[in-house]
């Protein structure tokens, strides 16, 4: 059977398109699948530029079973990572691949290879690329389509990862909520907001379209100044943030964020982001010629929310300021027509936010998962 298989790195354009069919044939009847954007995905895999691979570098690879392609994935060096945490550490991503146990081993294992050559002695895993973009294969919560910018993947797949010998190392949880959340929400966290307003005279604000582009830059920059103590977490770099600004720029709803200020001093950024699934489903994840027009004119009939980060800078923590800082974004979400809310997504490790949330009412919709194993024995 082994002899039947062929993996190989991507190099040609052919591949490329191969690389980008096989996720669309697995997934063909799966009703709960959104197609990716699919030119921003081939940036963040490395067969366009992105800034990401100012400081990684990558290799994609397909596996074949009797000359059809039968799974995909990516092999990526964050430098960024390992300088910040002193490791030897690899990642993989994009992982796609059919209920074939015997292919998936011998995808990952060249995968796996590829990292050893270059010095890498632990596997971590799904990040496409990293941490600060899509991540984490979904363990449970298949019944419904993801929010925008979340993973989703069939439940074999979590069989085929553990079969290379990955074991968990942390998860990322999805919440819902629906317009009920603010009525509903525990007193407890009500008397924290409030106190929180009390005692730092805190003032939030949107972003402002006269000048987008700076606060979408002063977003990011408290989002990388937030996350210092967090799992996995590794800054954006600054050319990330001005790439990341420019997409924002063309997705963000100004009434949909919110800027928290004491004394005049931005301490918090909060953001919104219409879910736009059902109108990338509807443009199959083409943005162009037209597929961009769709999103724009479409996005006013959008009825939920993800709610990505209240991000507040370490000094300013625990003192319920993001609370405060994504309490004006969900006055405003009702004002905009939205019925129902995703707070996604949310370490297994970050107690502080998961109790906040779930005592305020929100429930658990999907997991996602990272998983780790060593490189030691990959030859």
């Amino acid at each position: 059977m082994a002899d039947a298989l062929r993996v190989w790195e991507v190099h040609t354009r052919a591949d490329q398109k191969a690389f980008n069919q096989i996720q669309k044939d697995i997934y063909v009847d799966d009703p709960n699948w959104i197609p990716p954007l699919w030119r921003n995905q081939e940036e963040l895999v490395g067969f366009r530029r992105h800034p990401f691979y100012d400081d990684a570098e990558s290799a994609a690879f397909l596996v074949a079973r009797e000359g059809e392609v039968v799974g995909r994935v990516v092999a990526i060096v964050n430098h960024a990572h390992n300088r910040r945490y002193n490791e030897k550490r690899g990642f993989f991503g994009f992982f796609e691949c059919r209920d074939d146990p015997e292919a998936a081993a011998a995808l990952m294992g060249e995968a796996a290879r590829w990292l050893v050559s270059r010095g890498m002695t632990a596997l971590r895993g799904p990040t496409n690329p990293s941490m600060n973009y899509e991540c984490g294969l979904l363990v449970d919560g298949f019944d419904s389509p993801p929010a925008f910018m979340i993973t989703h993947n069939r439940p074999y797949y979590e069989k085929l990862l553990t079969g290379f010998g990955l074991e968990k190392t942390q998860d990322l949880f999805c919440y819902h909520c629906d317009v009920s959340y603010l009525e509903t929400m525990d007193p407890k966290v009500q008397r924290i907001m409030q106190q929180a307003k009390e005692r730092f005279r805190v003032d939030t604000r949107p972003l402002n379209k006269k000048r987008f582009r700076e606060d979408v830059k002063l977003f990011l920059d408290i989002y990388n100044r937030s996350l210092e103590g967090t799992w996995g977490c590794v800054p954006l770099s600054p050319r990330e943030i001005d790439h990341q600004s420019l997409a924002l720029r063309f997705l963000l709803v100004p009434a949909l964020t919110s800027i928290a200020s004491i004394d005049g001093k931005p301490i918090g950024a909060g953001f919104g982001l219409l879910d736009y699934n059902p109108l990338i489903r509807k443009i199959n994840g083409k943005l162009f010629p037209f597929g961009w027009l769709t999103l724009l004119r479409g996005r006013r009939h959008l009825k939920r929310l993800r709610l990505i980060s209240a991000n507040v800078l370490p000094e300013y923590q625990k003192w319920g300021l993001g609370l405060v800082t994504l309490e004006r974004i969900m006055n405003e979400a009702l004002a905009f027509g939205i019925t129902q809310g995703e707070l996604s997504w949310v370490l297994e490790s970050n107690l502080l936010s998961r109790g906040t949330i779930e005592r305020g009412g929100a429930t658990r919709s999907k997991t996602h998962r990272i998983y780790d194993r060593s490189l030691a024995d990959i030859r």
